[in-house]
């Protein structure tokens, strides 16, 4: 939501994408009076909606110049051997797949306009393994590997293609991961200052925002208190 806020503020036309109505109405509704709005609903791990959604938009907003593939998540926090399957598939297919489709989806136009953005938003834990992270890790390495790729394929089309890498940062990750516990994900975040969305959104907006010839290619971003997927300076207070 923070991205959506701050693009919508510097005028940007904007096409929000999820699966919950409810919530997307309610961004919508909160942005109208600043810039154009139009909504898309539907499930990442869906290959065929995401496909008849972006070639069903309304010709005022077909032409899409930025991409920005934010839908992740992380289930479970276990060690390997007492994983569950369904978190594993869940994390696989949002992650990884869910970019590739709409990715996918997405791409001809700007081919087609010899031009576009595409920004994947990934995580340090692309980065660095850590203790009971195993799949989401690797989900997240994935993401690594195929915006490496993207920009090596894409080279020469003008598309550029960028990954951000966010450390620690409090939004409903924690919560999700942890299915539902809102006690055990608050945790997460005490005792020190975690990045907070509006940092990412503002990364984004000047990754988009550099002159033709500039890409940002690959950024990792930690907060001042996280030195690494495990070492965080954690305080008493704030």
């Amino acid at each position: 939501m923070a991205v959506a806020k701050l693009f919508a503020e510097q005028g940007y036309r904007l096409i929000l994408c999820g699966r919950r109505t409810e919530r997307l109405e309610k961004l919508k509704n909160q942005l109208i009076s600043k810039t154009d709005v139009f909504i898309l609903r539907f499930d990442v791990r869906d290959q065929k909606a995401v496909q008849k959604s972006i070639e069903g938009l309304p010709e005022t907003f077909s032409n899409i110049n930025i991409l920005i593939n934010n839908a992740g998540n992380a289930h479970g926090l276990d060690n390997f051997q007492e994983g569950n399957i369904d978190d594993w598939d869940a994390m696989l297919d949002i992650n990884v797949k869910g970019l590739l489709y709409v990715t996918k989806a997405v791409l001809p136009g700007m081919l087609d306009r010899n031009s576009g953005h595409i920004i994947n938003i990934g995580s340090t834990a692309a980065k660095e393994v850590y203790p009971k992270g195993n799949v989401y890790c690797a989900s997240k390495a994935a993401v690594d590997a195929i915006n490496q790729g993207l920009r090596i394929d894409l080279n020469g089309t003008g598309i550029k293609v960028g990954a951000i890498h966010p450390g620690l940062t409090q939004t409903e990750f924690s919560e999700v991961r942890f299915k539902g516990d809102k006690e055990r994900a608050d945790k997460v975040y005490q005792g020190y200052q975690p990045l907070l969305p509006e940092d990412i959104a503002e990364i984004i907006l000047f990754a988009v925002t550099r002159p033709k010839h500039v890409n940002i290619a690959d950024l990792v971003v930690m907060s001042i208190d996280q030195a690494s997927s495990t070492i965080v300076n954690r305080k008493q207070e704030i």
